[in-house]
């Protein structure tokens, strides 16, 4: 229960931290969008601006000099005065009607920041009182609200007049960018919408990908948790055989060994037993932390099965179960053979403990896509499909009862995958029709 509220614990934590992540993410990609969308879609209006700045500070230099020019008739008889009226009716008339752009709405202002040219803003007159100047806002683009409905972008400049020094001119530049507005308010509906179903979305894929990230985790515990009940089961056995025998020994002191042969050897088969589980649990032990060191050598695997078999066979022989040898492998191969010696052994133990009188035991080796082939077919009581699935777990047993009678503690066939894991090679179990089970190895050259 505690490892289960662990887990749970574990997994919401994940998912938080999934979901903040990924709010971040897509929180900070929408900003992007927005601003790089509002900056494009403005960028239009800025470019004009500061183009029509540039069109009125690049007035016809050479037509203002011919009106100099033709001043000359006049003599210099109020020539000052008829200049001044003809350059500022010149620029002007230039700025409002033929430089500026007709999207543009140039507005002229005098040193008092009073408006000259009202009259040619038409309908935004009425709005005059609300076009608000300020010197702090020279050379700069800024927005601006008329009628708090109409947006624009404004920029303000200033040009000296060429008839008198001391009077200059301000111009202010207007750009009505309303459909801009709306469309980067539309962006932005579109952009917040995307972000929030990210979110949410974040949320079942944070869920999702939580629970497939901790599976591996939660299986682990799982089987933690059943090996340690497995192992301590395993003990438990011949450990209480032991203390119970040597108990009914110490009640009769005085009875000879003879008379006691039978608690005897069972004690002995019971340690054995349980020598033997503890060397297996250090096996897996050192292969779980990568410590298990293979002493590889070249042999010839054909030879080398046979000097396995031959003792198998006598024993086979006594149960009226035959072991055939169909051997097409030749060739020498980099193993380490004490592994391998112990992966035979148990496959062939386990082949000898499940057939039946008559039955037959079949090896058989060969090379298949540059690999070493080893099968050991029988014809005994076979496997369910559920046993194939999981019969190189650790601990786990086809049949618990009859193991226990064979002496079997469920991590022989772990061991056997484990030794072909090591080589890089693969092991696998399937039916043998009509009855019986089929291992197939293969290892690398």
């Amino acid at each position: 229960m505690e490892e289960e509220k662990e887990l749970k614990f574990k997994l919401l934590k994940h998912v938080f931290y999934n979901i903040i992540g990924f709010t971040i993410i897509f929180s900070v990609f929408g900003v992007f969008v927005f601003l790089m969308v509002r900056n494009i879609t403005y960028n239009n209006a800025k470019i004009l601006l500061m183009e029509s700045k540039n069109q009125i500070l690049q007035l016809d230099e050479e037509r203002i000099q011919f009106i100099l020019g033709e001043t000359s008739i006049f003599g210099n008889y109020n020539r000052n005065d008829w200049i001044e009226n003809a350059i500022k009716k010149y620029k002007e008339e230039i700025l409002i009607k033929k430089v500026v752009n007709p999207n543009v709405i140039v507005i002229i202002r005098n040193n008092e920041k009073e408006i000259l040219n009202i009259d040619d803003l038409q309908r935004l007159s009425e709005y005059s009182d609300e076009i608000f100047f300020n010197e702090k806002n020279l050379n700069k683009i800024y927005e601006m609200t008329l009628g708090k409905k109409y947006s624009y972008k404004a920029l303000n400049f200033m040009y000296e007049d060429i008839s008198d020094e001391n009077d200059n001119r301000y111009v202010q530049l207007l750009v009505n960018v309303d459909s801009e507005k709306n469309l980067v308010s539309h962006y932005w509906s579109i952009i917040s919408t995307s972000v929030v179903i990210g979110i949410l979305l974040s949320i079942i894929a944070s869920y999702v990908l939580s629970l497939k990230t901790l599976k591996p985790l939660k299986d682990n515990i799982t089987r933690q948790i059943e090996f340690v009940q497995n192992v301590s089961h395993e003990l438990r056995t011949p450990l209480t055989i032991i203390q119970a025998k040597q108990e009914l020994l110490l009640q009769e002191p005085n009875k000879k060994i003879i008379d006691k042969s039978e608690d005897i050897i069972l004690t002995l088969n019971e340690t054995k037993r349980l020598s033997k589980l503890i060397k297996d649990l250090m096996l897996l032990s050192r292969a779980d932390s990568n410590k298990l060191i293979l002493q590889k050598e070249n042999v010839n695997m054909d030879e080398f099965i046979k000097s396995i078999i031959s003792p198998y066979s006598e024993i086979a022989e006594c149960e009226n179960k035959e072991i055939k040898l169909n051997l097409n492998y030749n060739i020498d191969i980099e193993i380490d053979t004490s592994r391998i010696y112990q992966l035979m052994i148990i496959l062939l133990d386990n082949a000898i403990k499940y057939t039946e009188s008559g039955d037959i035991i079949e090896i058989k080796t060969e090379e298949k896509d540059n690999k070493c082939v080893i099968e050991i077919i029988d014809t005994g009581i076979g496997v369910s499909n559920e046993g194939l699935k999981r019969i190189f777990e650790r601990f786990y047993r086809e049949d618990k009862d009859r193991n226990r009678e064979t002496g079997g503690s469920g991590l022989g066939l772990s061991i056997a995958s484990l030794i072909v894991s090591v080589h890089n090679g693969t092991i696998k179990a399937s039916h043998n029709e009509p009855k019986g089970t089929i291992f197939t190895i293969k290892l690398p050259k």
